[in-house]
């Protein structure tokens, strides 16, 4: 026999015609923002909300596709690349984490690249 586990909610908390709580689209972006703080996975996150994990993976792509990642807007680093390159040589790749790829000649420019985009979420 399963375990019926109460819920007491808010008088603005809603419902659909299945039961399932409806949450308002300001409050997903709360939960984005406080995710991308967290350190949490994505189903640990899910869990200690209390939301749906495969509504929440759906709303958080939905976002990441809409640029709206709760990390601070983008910003640009000039960067001057010398046409002799590098003492070590070729080009350097360095391909993050998020799938974004950096490459240049000098060192010092695509480390301040990857820093720079490391901020931006």
């Amino acid at each position: 026999m399963a375990t019926i586990t109460p819920e007491v909610l808010g008088e603005d908390a809603k419902r659909d015609v299945r039961g399932r709580k409806i949450i308002a689209e300001e409050r997903w972006r709360e939960l984005i923002t406080a995710y991308a703080a967290s350190g949490a996975t994505q189903a640990e996150f899910a869990r200690r909300e209390g939301i749906n994990f495969h509504t929440f993976i759906a709303k958080l792509a939905r976002s990441r596709r809409q640029g709206r990642t709760g990390g601070p807007a983008a910003a640009f680093v000039e960067a001057r690349v010398a046409a002799t390159g590098w003492p070590g040589g070729g080009a350097l790749e360095v391909q993050l984490p998020g799938g974004v790829l950096v490459r240049g000649h000098d060192p010092a420019t695509v480390a301040a690249l990857v820093q720079a985009l490391g901020r931006t979420g």
